[in-house]
């Protein structure tokens, strides 16, 4: 598995080095790599895919009253907003297998979590896509139930993505659910084990996704510890090794025009588009599809939350930022006890930038 592992990085890590595109030879690639880069490429198109399927259904008329059930369906749902509409089987697929093992992505936990309580995962960094949040909380590829039994997760992503028909739909049976407001609530007051996972950073983090390294958005970022303490939910701190190592980034330095043009996006719409590229399906230096790097997502130690006195609504500033100081140092601890495992070829430690 080492061996595999270090001859992937190397063919993506030389592909960053040529100035020639190296295409992909037509034989001799193992069927388990090709299958590797199905999984990969179906979960990064999935979008488009539902969309042009959806798009079809409406050139063939018999399909037409199923299609306004359908859509007026759509627009009456609350599952998103309550929790989602979470099934076993579909977290199961053994698409999510391969899909896994592209990277390979690994889950390590650092402590056993109680299934009688409630927590609040703050996963870092965001990256570009945040494919080891989808891996280790969406899917059953890294064993996670196995690891946290009775424990429930649910990612957490934009509500805009649950307008999206076809979509929505599968992304609900994999457990994700709105971010939220209502929709935190909602999962954390709905019994114990259950959880949310929250890619705290957001569409600012994502702008600072580079290889080697791992700067993070979270000096003002309270909410999530607000929600954790006001439901007695344990925070988690959770750091992915090579989040960032998977795609390269256009240089977008602070007062550029291209990170002015980000903002705006991400001031209008409260998301952003970071200008990204890696490797192509069939090349190994142009294209979209993430590098083959390894992801490491460390669990770390649940850090409790004090409790609410019997008139208080509202936790005070000054618990917010204690748990916040407690939080950082998980995460610094996580990051300080792998890095010279999991992070060799870093640029940089670890930094809270905003």
């Amino acid at each position: 598995m080492k061996e595999v592992t270090a001859t992937l990085m190397e063919e993506d890590n030389n592909s960053k080095t040529r100035n020639q595109v190296r295409w992909a030879p037509l034989h001799g690639i193992p069927f388990e790599r090709r299958m590797q880069m199905f999984a990969v490429c179906s979960w990064i198109f999935m979008l488009f895919i539902c969309l042009v399927i959806f798009a079809g259904c409406f050139t063939h008329p018999v399909l037409w009253p199923l299609l306004i059930a359908y859509i007026t369906f759509l627009f009456t749902d609350k599952a998103p907003e309550n929790g989602g509409r979470r099934y076993d089987w579909p977290r199961r697929w053994t698409i999510w297998k391969y899909f896994v093992d592209y990277f390979p992505i690994i889950l390590i936990k650092e402590h056993d979590l109680d299934p009688t309580g409630n927590y609040v995962f703050g996963y870092h960094p965001h990256g570009i896509i945040s494919m080891g949040a989808f891996a280790n909380f969406a899917t059953e590829a890294t064993g996670f139930s196995e690891k946290f039994p009775g424990i429930v997760p649910n990612l957490l992503t934009l509500a805009s993505n649950f307008r999206l028909p076809l979509y929505r739909d599968l992304i609900l049976s994999l457990g994700i659910a709105s971010v939220s407001r209502h929709s935190c609530e909602s999962i954390l007051s709905s019994g114990p084990g259950r959880s949310i996972v929250i890619v705290i950073g957001g569409a600012a983090e994502s702008l600072s996704a580079r290889p080697g390294i791992a700067d993070l958005t979270l000096k003002r970022r309270l909410g999530f510890i607000r929600l954790a303490i006001k439901h007695n939910a344990s925070l988690v701190p959770v750091f992915s090794f090579g989040e960032n190592d998977i795609y390269e980034q256009v240089d977008n330095d602070k007062g550029t025009t291209v990170w002015k043009v980000q903002k705006k996006m991400q001031s209008l719409l409260g998301f952003t588009m970071p200008l990204f590229h890696a490797r192509g399906i069939f090349n190994y230096d142009v294209g979209i599809i993430p590098f083959r790097h390894p992801i490491v997502t460390v669990v770390g130690k649940p850090i409790p939350v004090p409790k609410l006195e019997k008139d208080q609504k509202e936790p005070t500033q000054e618990q917010l930022l204690e748990v916040q100081k407690q939080y950082i140092a998980g995460l610094e601890d996580i990051f300080n006890k792998y890095k010279d495992v999991y992070a060799k070829d870093r640029k940089q430690d670890l930094r809270i930038i905003d």
